[in-house]
């Protein structure tokens, strides 16, 4: 008998907008199917991806597409691709027609979360995200300062 081969079940983390929550308010995360071609797939693999600029785009035929998501070249690609091409979402028609009428509200757009491959095929988690403003991403940052500076006064206090 040929020994079988063990297919990853869990998901494998590729790469993470840590932007998306300082720049945007996140509500409802959803999961999507990637369409790559070979070379963006092997890339994918090897744990490259930025999701920094990345947002998705419902155009006029219904059809999801990521795009500013960036997938660099391999150099040992003999057929490349680009690498900011835009990459069509796998998501059923009732989702994307629910995804569109998210997204006609006032100020409220798609952006990508988290890239990772789940049982051998690349998936995208993006949310739906309203635009922080100025005094808001100030406001977070004190937040965060408050909390890091208790944290450190905690710990001085145990060292005594």
């Amino acid at each position: 008998m040929a020994a079988e081969k063990k297919k990853g079940g869990g998901d494998r983390l590729i790469s993470k907008n840590r932007r998306a929550s300082f720049n945007y308010e996140l509500g409802d995360a959803y999961e999507a199917g990637l369409v790559l071609i070979g070379s963006e797939a092997r890339s994918l693999r090897e744990n490259t991806a930025d999701l920094t600029d990345a947002w998705v785009d419902i155009d006029a035929r219904n059809e999801a597409w990521v795009k500013g998501m960036r997938v660099p070249h391999l150099k040992h690609a003999a057929f490349g691709h680009e690498e900011l091409r835009p990459r069509k979402l796998l998501l059923h028609r009732d989702q994307i027609d629910k995804l569109r009428g998210l997204v006609e509200r006032d100020g409220m757009t798609l952006i990508v979360t988290k890239c990772y491959i789940k049982s051998g095929r690349a998936k995208l988690e993006f949310a739906i995200a309203r635009g922080k403003k100025t005094h808001d991403k100030r406001q977070a940052l004190r937040t965060k300062m408050d909390e890091r500076d208790a944290e450190a006064a905690m710990r001085r206090g145990r060292k005594q």
